[in-house]
């Protein structure tokens, strides 16, 4: 239920608005003055719009006007005046005000304002949640020498209008890298367009970018605007460039060329001016080689050239980004941060993560969903293929007895069934020829914990 606060010193007038607006089924609170009217807001954050009058004992409506919109998550205001000027009415509007009223107010006029103040609200909110995850898309973690150099080549070239190719492995973060480039730019208010050219088929992949006008092939029953068109004033991010057809570079070519894009089904052509950052996991120098890139646009492409390296050659970043995804997740959850042990730490930092950053976290991810009312995760918690690549790379330099050789082989072998059989200690076992407790026995020995 909405809640609105009604802030008069006319006791009829609180009383009766109270009335109106419960009668709409808002949830209605009132106060006699600005002081008071500050103490509920900062006691109380769920109020959504505040009806204030401007004429008040002690600090008057504007003044906690002000106040209130220093508030964090402050409501909508309404401003209430029995004898308003144009000179006031401006001075509220700058200072924060939604809407001004006159008395004697006219409820058919003050229950539409409400109305619309509390749609007001839920955008702005909705507005800082989407800058909030805008903002987290673009910090780059790593205080390793490879992601500092990074940082530091973002922040030189990202306020110019540079086109940029990032190469980089599957999930090392070539679209963070984007995403930050753009938050620190020139266009950095303005849209960010994203294209995943190795996921769009073929043929549809031109009127994605281009855009198309009715009828223009099967199935364009509407007008629509291409991704180039979307992007004008902003950035176009292109993602994995080396999957797009020569057909489709041609095109891509020309528009760079021209600044200008021509929809499917048209002759006229549409100025665009978009900053381009492409993205590539592939050597284009051996993809034109063989005849599967432009050179002539890999050229238009690669005027700035960043490298992102795999997490394999910046494993000393692997405890902050563990712990940053754990307070990521949590907060995406609805749950309190797990604590991870060094030992887990370790365990994660000798495994290869040949899916990189993007594997990481779903590891991570992994790990809190599986282990629910776990606080603290150590090394015991985590997936049996990144215990065994790292217990096997351990092994070749740490074991010094036979003893401990075989251990390592038994736990190796027996990781690798469970993976195999997803966890299920079950079938594990009669892929093992073991009993099913004879196994249960082994694994404790040898310090093996799977959530069934």
């Amino acid at each position: 239920m909405h809640k609105i606060l009604v802030v008069d010193d006319e006791s009829g007038i609180c009383e009766s608005l109270q009335g109106v607006l419960a009668d709409e089924g808002y949830e209605t609170a009132s106060v006699g003055s600005g002081e008071e009217c500050l103490k509920l807001l900062r006691r109380e954050h769920n109020y959504e719009v505040v009806l204030l009058d401007i004429w008040l004992p002690g600090i008057d409506g504007l003044e906690t006007l002000e106040k209130i919109r220093d508030l964090d998550n402050s409501p909508e205001v309404i401003m209430i005046s029995g004898h308003g000027t144009i000179e006031t009415a401006v001075r509220a509007t700058k200072l924060g005000a939604y809407d001004f009223l006159e008395k004697p107010l006219s409820i058919d006029k003050t229950l539409i304002l409400v109305k619309n103040a509390i749609e007001s609200k839920k955008l702005r909110h909705e507005n800082v949640d989407l800058k909030k995850q805008l903002h987290a898309k673009s910090v780059i973690v790593g205080d390793s020498i490879p992601m500092k150099a990074l940082r530091q080549q973002i922040g030189l070239m990202a306020p110019t209008n540079g086109r940029v190719l990032i190469y980089g492995e599957s999930g090392t973060g070539k679209e963070l890298v984007a995403h930050a480039i753009h938050a620190q730019s020139l266009r950095k208010d303005e849209t960010f367009v994203e294209v995943n050219c190795a996921a769009i088929p073929e043929d549809l992949i031109e009127s994605e970018l281009f855009g198309h006008y009715k009828g223009s092939f099967p199935g364009a029953a509407v007008d629509k605007d291409g991704k180039f068109q979307k992007a004008n004033g902003g950035t176009l991010f292109l993602d994995e460039v080396g999957d797009m057809s020569l057909k489709t570079q041609s095109k891509v070519l020309r528009t760079l060329d021209e600044q200008r894009v021509a929809p499917l089904g048209s002759d006229e052509t549409i100025t665009v001016d978009a900053r381009i950052i492409a993205s590539t996991n592939k050597d284009l120098e051996e993809e034109i080689s063989i005849g599967n890139f432009r050179e002539d646009l890999f050229y238009r492409l690669n005027v700035i050239p960043f490298f992102v390296p795999p997490l394999r050659d910046r494993k000393e970043d692997i405890p902050l980004l563990a712990r940053h995804f754990l307070k990521d997740l949590a907060a995406t959850y609805g749950r309190r941060t797990r604590e991870i042990t060094d030992d887990a730490i370790e365990g994660l930092m000798r495994y290869s993560w040949p899916g990189n950053v993007r594997e990481l976290r779903n590891v991570i991810e992994r790990i809190v969903i599986m282990n629910p009312m776990t606080t603290r995760l150590d090394r015991k918690h985590l997936p049996p293929l990144v215990y065994r690549d790292g217990h096997r790379r351990a092994a070749r330099s740490e074991f010094s007895t036979l003893h401990q050789a075989r251990d390592a082989y038994e736990r190796d072998f027996i990781l690798k069934k469970l993976d195999e059989n997803h966890g299920n200690v079950t079938r594990a076992a009669e892929a093992l020829g073991l009993e099913r407790s004879h196994l249960y026995r082994k694994m404790k020995t040898l310090g093996i914990v799977v959530n069934e």
